[in-house]
């Protein structure tokens, strides 16, 4: 079968290219064109165009760009009219596929969704939207089955296809030697992904450098954004950048500061203590807080259902607090504590292999529901 995937970010390149390679599996003639990323190209698909030209974050970064947006849509639509898929497969990124969607169901095409947009927090009208034009939903957090099923729209919970990526994932002993780090316990920084949010979240992390001096600080690097962009912040601080290393960093990593987003889950995941960090223009997180529905930024906290990592936000993302935080969870009987909560956080996600599963579910769909023009 033909399928046509469409993925807007970091995080939605690495679950897509899993997806694929279960795919091909249970497909073995399958063919893949997508909007995504390396992993997903190096997974065989026919890259279109890369995150790095769609990732635009807030509402003052869409509005400049919403000419770049239009023309992205316009050709995404005409591609796909081209290549005539089987199915579409959107992962995440709802500003634009949710748009997709509409416009696929419109044309007749199968329209399948791997991982939720985040309506529980907010634009929870967008179900109503899915469930008219989504023909199945394959959902990664256990609580947005039920969140789903107040609508009357039965998804799919195949779990979360991060326990498969660190089940997978085997530590390089030679890191600290390739990146030249000595000794001293690690810091991580993980700033993000969007050149946006580096900018206004890494020079405040990089500000408690001087506080730890037993402790070496490390960022990891987004490979979508050119070395050049942390020099130029970071400055003269012994502060170093790995890039595609993210996963040895935690691993090596005594504790961590992070900006919200699936970063703060993966780091639960390799059981670093960790201090949740927000920053974003005043204009877009106002907007976004007036509207927002849940208590918390962090997925770790929205899962435990409780305020159990600190979250630094706006005015409280300072040095001062980023100082008094960091100390904590460096402590040893609160980073036991912390571990924890995260042996309790993983019994709540369940087991693994959701690529597997949603690939089952999907091909077993997707026989079904072929074009109907």
């Amino acid at each position: 079968m033909r399928y046509y995937i469409i993925a807007g970010e970091a995080s939605g390149d690495l679950h897509a290219s899993n997806l694929m390679k279960s795919l091909t599996r249970k497909d073995p003639e399958a063919q893949f064109r997508c909007w995504g990323g390396d992993l997903m190209q190096a997974a065989g698909g026919d890259l279109v165009k890369h995150f790095r030209e769609l990732a635009f974050m807030g509402f003052w970064e869409v509005a400049k760009n919403i000419r770049t947006i239009l023309r992205n849509m316009k050709f995404c639509k005409s591609d796909i009219l081209q290549w005539k898929p089987d199915v579409i497969i959107l992962v995440d990124y709802p500003g634009f596929n949710l748009r997709i969607a509409k416009w696929a169901k419109s044309h007749g095409i199968c329209v399948f969704y791997y991982i939720s947009p985040q309506i529980w927090a907010w634009k929870e009208k967008r179900v109503h939207e899915i469930r008219e034009h989504v023909n199945r939903m394959y959902v990664i957090l256990p609580f947005e089955k039920d969140f789903y099923k107040k609508y009357d729209y039965e998804v799919d919970f195949v779990g979360h296809p991060l326990l498969d990526v660190i089940s997978n994932y085997r530590q390089d002993p030679d890191f600290r030697v390739k990146n030249q780090l000595d000794d001293r316990p690690v810091i991580a920084l993980l700033p993000g992904s969007r050149k946006q949010e580096i900018n206004a979240i890494l020079s405040e992390m990089l500000k408690v450098v001087v506080d730890f001096p037993d402790h070496q600080f490390v960022v990891a690097g987004a490979p979508s954004i050119p070395p050049d962009i942390y020099e130029a912040i970071i400055g003269k601080r012994p502060v170093s950048v790995v890039f595609a290393q993210t996963y040895d960093l935690l691993s090596e990593a005594r504790a961590a500061l992070v900006t919200s987003g699936t970063a703060t889950l993966e780091t639960a995941l390799f059981n670093v203590p960790q201090v949740v960090c927000y920053r974003g223009s005043y204009i877009t997180y106002y907007l976004i807080r007036a509207m927002i529905k849940v208590p918390y930024i962090s997925l770790v906290n929205l899962i435990l259902n409780r305020s159990f990592l600190k979250e630094l936000i706006q005015g409280e993302f300072n040095r001062s607090n980023l100082r008094k935080e960091l100390s904590f969870i460096l402590d040893k009987k609160n980073a036991t504590l912390i571990h924890e909560s995260y042996h309790e956080l993983k019994k709540i996600l369940g087991e693994n292999g959701a690529s597997e599963k949603a690939a089952d579910l999907m091909y077993k769909a997707a026989t079904i529901c072929r074009p109907s023009s």
